[in-house]
């Protein structure tokens, strides 16, 4: 049995050009699903294909067991919502959320009872009567959101509605907009190039390169355990090392600068193949010790960018760069120049799969 949306085999050409190759992807109902990715790699071309505003050059997608091929935009039942918000200038916020009950021929009064209950959902009750010009970013983001969802639609698509917005705002509605497709319970894609942002909200995410799909998985699984190199590098800051195993069944890779690392045994490469490794900054211990006193790789400090609460420390172990982040009081006592000694545990390195042909 099938999800509630299911892609198979969806492809899209431009001339010589291709945008998408062989996106298969089921989604179940009510959840809520990032496409991460580049620009380019294929993520709104997905999106479009949805809302049926560009035709897929080969593959099905259905919706419920439905297909969407040769349906319009206005037949899908998909609410959309785009970055730039949309809104008719000379409608109010109230006009612009009935709009799309009076086009599907729902009686005013009914209409409007309904958009008025949808501005009450979204925090903007109060200002129904206001014009677009005469509400913030956020606002006028909130209006866009009422309007794609006051139809009830069986899908909704957000591409990427949040990249106008300053952070702290792009954050408040981040949680807003999660806490509507739960009440809700709509099935929804989330379009976006910020890793963070769609860490922070989905229930999976699809990570796109070059018009494939590298990988779809739960947030915590796509950080600590990436199906690919280019996941690994784009989710998230990372350390990528080219090492090559040494013993297989204990868990043993040596690198020319680091030595012999210790992973996790179970298969992921046999003896002698030369594999890419994963260790996440934060996962990496930094000591600030004599020379004579090191234990583990020495690495020198090139560079340290604050944060505030934390720094994340660029430096080099000979000629294998190395990121370090560190937290509290060691990241104030940390200079440019000093020289330390990094180690990490068994249970941090990631054989990254199939990453002997990267």
């Amino acid at each position: 049995m099938g999800g509630f949306l299911e892609l198979r085999g969806v492809s899209k050409q431009y001339g010589a050009v291709q945008a998408l190759d062989r996106i298969d992807l089921s989604i179940e109902r009510g959840e809520f699903v990032s496409f991460l990715g580049p620009s380019g790699s294929g993520k709104t071309t997905t999106l479009m294909i949805l809302a049926g505003f560009e035709q897929p050059s080969a593959g099905t997608i259905e919706i419920a067991g439905r297909s969407l091929a040769g349906l319009a935009p206005h037949q899908r039942n998909v609410g959309l919502v785009f970055q730039n918000y949309a809104l008719f200038p000379h409608k109010s916020a109230l006009d612009n959320v009935y709009f799309p009950l009076q086009m599907r021929g729902i009686e005013r009064l009914r209409g409007y009872a309904r958009a008025a209950e949808m501005l009450e959902l979204v925090g903007l009750g109060a200002l129904a009567a206001r014009y677009p010009r005469e509400l913030s970013g956020g606002q006028q983001q909130r209006v866009a959101l009422a309007r794609a969802l006051v139809f009830e639609p069986s899908l909704l698509l957000l591409d990427e509605p949040l990249g106008a917005l300053d952070r702290n705002l792009r954050e408040q509605m981040q949680l807003e907009i999660r806490r509507i497709q739960r009440q809700l319970g709509v099935t929804t894609i989330f379009v976006t190039h910020d890793q963070s942002e769609a860490m922070s909200i989905s229930d999976r995410i699809v990570v796109f390169e070059k018009g494939r799909v590298q990988q779809v998985d739960r947030p915590l699984e796509l950080y600590h355990r990436p199906a690919t190199r280019f996941v690994a590098s784009f989710i998230g800051e990372s350390n990528l090392i080219r090492a090559t195993i040494i013993d297989a069944a204990a868990g043993k890779a040596e690198h020319p600068e680091l030595g012999v690392i210790e992973y996790l045994p179970g298969g992921a490469a046999p003896t002698g193949r030369e594999v890419t490794l994963l260790i996440r900054p934060e996962s990496i211990r930094l000591q600030q010790t004599n020379v004579a006193q090191r234990v583990g790789a020495a690495l020198r400090i090139d560079t340290i960018v604050h944060y505030g609460d934390s720094a994340l420390v660029f430096g080099r172990v000979g000629a294998q760069t190395l990121r370090v982040k560190v937290f509290g009081a060691q990241a104030a006592a940390l200079s440019e120049g000093d020289e330390c000694s990094v180690g990490w545990t068994t249970q941090a390195v990631f054989v990254i799969p199939g990453s002997d042909t990267a």
